[in-house]
């Protein structure tokens, strides 16, 4: 049985066919470039679509980075999409299409994917019967949690709680703060400092400061085109630019802070699992102590939070994986 899946980014938007549980295609997409879902979605499937048999698809999913309302529309946080699976499901002709959250997907494939897909940030004995917890920046960020069913299988809360207050912990966060107020106006997210769509603000934020980039920073940052988030992130890591070196390590600070929130709401015994497409690019970043002095930082419950495991999610696919795994059921 053929079935569709997709995982619905700000940036992209990856799609796969699956036959049986086996991969037939997958590509990427740039999601901005495209009105909407189903036009985009057509673009993908009017390669494989031979003339009067069409495409054959019985189910699809998709996860999309945003809530999914209880008559199964969504509303896209990073993208002006309105999409509705009835909707979908007409304009594409499959029968069965759901929706849900992208972290959702996200869950579902990170219990499909082998060890070898994970890399440990802490040492702390798991337990199998969880719960367990997931964050993840990419364009924005995510969270879910999972918990284990009677029957072995598992149950996925998804979650907004990216959008909850920015708590600062310094006098470098309280400026950061007062700084994202005056650009954003009003409520500042987690969302808004640990995600893509945050390291600009932290590199405007730093020169804000007075901190300045090197001279090819600063002329690749003055580029029309220029992707700032890379430029911070790909300096950053090389370690050749003070203002992006200091930018990512407050990114990653402020993540591992936030992913400490979460395991204090969790107390995610079977794991905390780091996803998103931004975790595997800045691993090395990730296993340096940054993140993880973050995440233990918590008071009188830092003991709490010390013994639950941390890992990084490898495979950029697990949320496509899930997404899969879920149409298949349908």
């Amino acid at each position: 049985m053929k079935v569709l899946a997709g995982d619905i980014g700000g940036t992209k938007t990856a799609l796969a066919i699956y036959d049986d549980g086996k991969l037939i295609r997958r590509d990427t997409l740039p999601s901005a470039e495209f009105p909407s879902l189903e036009i985009l979605v057509e673009k993908f499937l009017s390669a494989d679509v031979r003339p009067h048999r069409g495409h054959g698809i019985a189910a699809a999913c998709f996860g999309i980075a945003g809530p999914i309302n209880a008559d199964q529309t969504c509303r896209a946080t990073n993208l002006p999409w309105f999409i509705d699976a009835r909707v979908l499901s007409h304009a594409l002709s499959i029968p069965k299409t759901l929706l849900v959250n992208d972290f959702h997907a996200l869950s579902v494939g990170i219990t499909c994917l082998p060890d070898s897909d994970f890399e440990p940030l802490s040492s702390a004995p798991a337990n199998e019967n969880g719960p367990w917890a997931v964050i993840g920046a990419g364009t924005g960020l995510g969270e879910a949690v999972l918990t284990k069913r009677e029957d072995g299988g598992f149950n996925v809360i998804s979650s907004e709680g990216s959008h909850a207050d920015f708590g600062p912990r310094n006098e470098l966060e309280i400026d950061l703060l007062r700084f994202l107020t005056q650009r954003h106006g009003g409520h500042v997210s987690y969302e808004r400092i640990a995600s893509g769509s945050g390291l600009p603000d932290l590199y405007d934020f730093l020169l804000s400061r007075g901190v300045q980039p090197s001279k090819t920073v600063a002329d690749e940052a003055a580029q029309k085109d220029a992707h700032i988030a890379a430029i911070v992130s790909g300096h950053g890591m090389k370690g050749d630019d003070d203002l992006c070196v200091q930018a990512l390590d407050l990114f990653v600070s402020v993540y591992g802070a936030a992913a400490g929130n979460l395991a204090l709401t969790v107390i995610p015994r079977g794991g905390l699992y780091v996803a998103g497409g931004i975790s595997p690019k800045i691993l090395p970043k990730l296993k340096d102590g940054t993140f993880m002095r973050a995440f233990r930082d918590k008071g009188r419950l830092s003991h709490v939070v010390s013994g639950i495991p941390v890992k990084v999610v490898l495979n950029a696919d697990a949320g496509l994986i899930g997404a899969g795994a879920i149409a298949q059921k349908l």
